[in-house]
């Protein structure tokens, strides 16, 4: 694996996403996440581990899709752990996602929601 920038705070995992997301870079985004993360995509689903969460976004980035930095919600963080949020540009929803640091102070996903629309009543 390339040496890939590490997010050394939990906020800086967004700007890596919307850089390498935007190159193309499937392998550089799954770098973000643990080996045995959970991303709740696609829509009603789950993708689990690092190497099927690559595999979806050499799918996805195969389309090309241009991605916009977002302005995140303050970051809650309790010891190892954080979860960072943004609220899409469009107002609706949220994106949120569990972050935990690693031994060398760097930080990966291990949750990651990255798309959550409230039920219409």
């Amino acid at each position: 694996m390339p040496d890939y920038e590490k997010a050394m705070r939990p906020e800086d995992i967004t700007r890596l996403f919307v850089e390498r997301s935007n190159a193309g870079d499937a392998a550089g985004v799954a770098a973000l996440y643990e080996p045995d993360a959970v991303m709740a995509y696609p829509p009603g689903g789950q993708t689990v581990g690092r190497e099927a969460i690559r595999t979806l976004w050499e799918k996805v980035l195969a389309n090309r899709p241009r991605f916009e930095p977002e302005q995140p919600l303050p970051t809650l963080t309790s010891g190892d752990i954080a979860l960072t949020s943004t609220p899409p540009k469009d107002g609706t929803g949220a994106r949120a996602q569990v972050v935990r640091r690693q031994p060398d102070g760097s930080w990966l996903r291990l949750l990651d929601q990255p798309e959550f629309v409230p039920p219409t009543r």
